[in-house]
């Protein structure tokens, strides 16, 4: 059940020119118990005072079993926007409002698939760095094989690509393609790709017998990557997607 409670920052940085990642705390001290793929919601007043709120899905790496200290999310700003005004301007030591875990973009128990399919653009990667220990175990347990194909316009917009860079050369079960939509890197690696995650996806033959695909982030993407998948024959219920939408 989705509690409500204080967040105070305890850090954040840069990952991209519009993209700042925040590390919070609960103010209670309380650790947060989530699945990862769930997201936490974010509460705020604009201007007139109008109550509004805004979801984030949590990043923070843990050990794929149970609650965390730190609560990470990543967020992009929105020029004018009210989130961007509130999260972009906020200290160390600040506290915003948020309520959560919600949300069921989450790796399954019971699936019988041998790959999985991960598809994401811009700040949609977010939930797939949350799951890289659920990763790690069910490699391990299935022997099953993840590829994440990650939309970007260049290098610099790779939000966590080193991350993800390390852990497929760490495993050998996982494979990461960053594709960039703008040309490619000044150093370009063998695993990237040029072009639309939903163009590049053809390359992995998707097939309804092996494969189930999670996709995150713009809804463009998500649609066309959606009807990409169904062409390859892979049922409804096997596509797993969760939309990114930018609000002022």
């Amino acid at each position: 059940m989705a509690e409500q409670f204080q967040l105070r920052l305890a850090d954040s940085f840069m990952l991209a020119p519009s993209v700042r990642h925040l590390a919070f705390e609960r103010v209670d001290g309380q650790p947060l118990a989530f699945v990862p793929g769930q997201f936490l919601q974010v509460h705020f007043h604009y201007d007139d005072g109008k109550a509004t709120k805004r979801s984030y899905s949590v990043g923070t790496v843990g050990d794929g079993t149970g609650p965390v200290q730190r609560i990470e999310i990543a967020v992009s700003y929105v020029e004018g926007g009210a989130a961007t005004k509130l999260l972009g301007g906020l200290d160390a030591g600040g506290t915003i409002d948020a309520s959560g875990p919600y949300g069921r973009f989450c790796l399954m128990d019971g699936d019988q698939n041998t790959r999985y399919i991960l598809i994401a653009t811009g700040t949609g990667v977010t939930p797939y760095r949350a799951m890289l220990p659920q990763i790690e175990a069910l490699m391990a347990s299935r022997g099953c094989r993840f590829v994440l194909l990650y939309g970007a316009r260049n290098e610099g917009e790779l939000l966590y690509g080193e991350e993800f860079d390390a852990f497929a050369r760490k495993h050998e079960g996982f494979s990461f393609h960053p594709c960039f939509s703008r040309g490619a890197r000044p150093n370009p690696r063998p695993h990237d790709r040029l072009g639309y995650v939903q163009d590049v996806l053809a390359e992995l033959e998707p097939t309804a017998d092996e494969d189930i695909a999670y996709l995150c982030g713009n809804p463009n993407m998500v649609d066309a990557a959606f009807s990409a998948l169904k062409e390859h024959g892979l049922a409804v219920q096997h596509i797993r997607r969760e939309k990114y939408i930018s609000s002022r």
